[in-house]
């Protein structure tokens, strides 16, 4: 339901700079998704009237994904006057004139922070008569943040920095979490009065906290829970920590919804991943972007799949897969490596030390070890020998290679596309096929096999194979 009293406002305009990285900062991924699509996520989540995320550095890749997450956002550019206060400013001018609501402001590196904690802080901010209301938190170390003051009777006074704070403040571990719930009005009439003198010279959205105050205004603070849920990401260990606090609630998510993980700290599971109750996922697997795994179905350990979809009681085990489709019941690895396009039938196998890409294999058909199958299609209840080999490529262009039903390959060969080898048909070891084979035919390519007698002692002699073949009764 939309909110009508509501407008988000989405800080996304810092550079990042701590995090050393030609990536803006934002778009470092976290379980799958950019940092800031966690935080436009909870957003879209409160169902605001209005929303708008203000960006400046990298602005371009930003709105870029902006657009594809939260397209019913306003996208503001901060322009050269440095601060949160001049980015919150310029977001309130293109809210409409008629919206006389509440404004909550959040920043885009708090990804952790969920719609719940923020729609119960609304509703604390909306049961007070207060201004304005602060979302605090009690985290194990306040170094470095500043502090929330409060009252002998516990109301809030005041937020005092880090470097401002007296010996006696700074023994306080209640702390400013950065994210600010207003009303309007106060706001509007609060942003107008901030200057950028000051040692930064930045306008800061803290000191509108201080001019309410000074005018008489009530504000409130509310702490949350748990202090990672305001943690925000300046640097790539602050990445890891928020990364790995996320991936233990994803897959403690799904524990509690009938999947076996067996081992929790190995096992990563990206956002937009989902299994089905009775999976089981065992040590050192990744699941990654928008795979599926249908119930039954059991992956690892060692496995990464990407955007892969497995079916019902397929097994999947120590196997590099990407953009493919295992079918029910099918069987891939140990050692496999599945590229995109890549799509097995059901109860079929892909077995030891095979690569596939771009290739169909059909319902229980097997490609047990040691091959490459490359743009190929392979029909139903056909076997490939092991080192078979696909050759899909002249040096121009890719061909395809076709292979019937209950085709049966021998070891050794190489299917020269593009090629079509027709239903039951069979292949010699070691054969090299060029033409095409018609269903129920037997295509070898044999030379003669030529034993030459004495060799051995003739052109090796005295080592131990000559004198091996002089004492040997053969």
């Amino acid at each position: 339901m939309t909110d009508n009293r509501l407008a988000v406002i989405v800080l996304a305009a810092g550079q990042g700079a701590r995090m050393k990285s030609s990536l803006p900062k934002l778009l470092h991924p976290l379980a799958g998704m950019p940092v800031i699509s966690h935080v436009l996520a909870t957003a879209k989540a409160l169902g605001a009237a209005h929303l708008v995320t203000v960006v400046r550095h990298e602005r371009d890749r930003l709105v870029q994904v902006i657009t594809e997450e939260l397209p019913e956002s306003l996208v503001v550019d901060q322009d050269d006057i440095p601060g949160t206060g001049r980015a919150v400013e310029q977001a309130v001018e293109v809210l409409p004139a008629d919206f006389e609501g509440d404004v909550l402001v959040i920043n885009g590196d708090v990804p952790l922070l969920d719609a719940d904690t923020l729609a119960a802080f609304i509703g604390a901010h909306r049961a007070s008569a207060a201004a304005a209301t602060v979302l605090s938190a009690v985290p194990d170390d306040a170094t470095g943040y500043g502090r929330i003051i409060r009252s002998e009777r516990g109301d809030f006074d005041r937020i005092v920095e880090q470097k401002d704070a007296s010996a006696e403040e700074l023994a306080v571990d209640e702390i400013n979490a950065g994210v600010y719930l207003f009303g309007l009005a106060a706001l509007r009439e609060q942003l107008a009065l901030l200057t950028t003198e000051n040692v930064q010279g930045e306008k800061y959205l803290t000191d509108v906290i201080g001019l309410l105050r000074g005018a008489g205004s009530d504000v409130s603070a509310v702490a949350v829970a748990e202090a990672w849920l305001v943690a925000g990401i300046n640097d790539r260990a602050q990445l890891s920590e928020a990364a790995l606090k996320l991936n233990a609630l994803i897959v403690r998510g799904w524990q509690l919804a009938g999947v076996t993980v067996q081992d929790p700290a190995t096992t990563w599971i990206d956002m937009k991943a989902t299994l089905a109750p009775d999976v089981t996922i065992l040590p050192g697997t990744q699941i990654e972007g928008e795979t599926s795994v249908a119930t039954g179905a059991v992956v690892g350990p060692d496995t990464t799949l990407r955007d892969c979809e497995v079916g019902e009681n397929a097994v999947v085990k120590r196997t590099d897969a990407t953009q493919a489709v295992i079918g029910a019941g099918a069987s891939v690895g140990p050692f496999s490596y599945l590229r995109p396009g890549t799509v097995l039938g059901a109860d079929g196998k892909i077995g030891a030390y095979v690569e596939t890409k771009n290739a169909t294999i059909g319902a229980g058909s097997k490609v047990p070890h040691l091959s490459y199958v490359g743009d190929a299609t392979v029909g139903v209840g056909s076997n490939i020998g092991a080192g078979t080999i696909f050759a899909n490529y002249d040096g121009v262009n890719k061909h395809r290679s076709e292979i019937g039903s209950h085709v049966r390959t021998g070891s050794h060969n190489v299917f020269v596309a593009p090629i079509r080898i027709g239903d039951g048909a069979y292949t010699g070891a070691g054969t090299v096929v060029r033409k095409d084979v018609a269903a129920g035919s037997l295509a070898i390519s044999v030379a003669p096999q030529r034993n030459m007698d004495g060799w051995v002692q003739a052109n090796r002699p005295g080592t131990d194979a000559a004198q091996a073949a002089e004492t040997s009764g053969d």
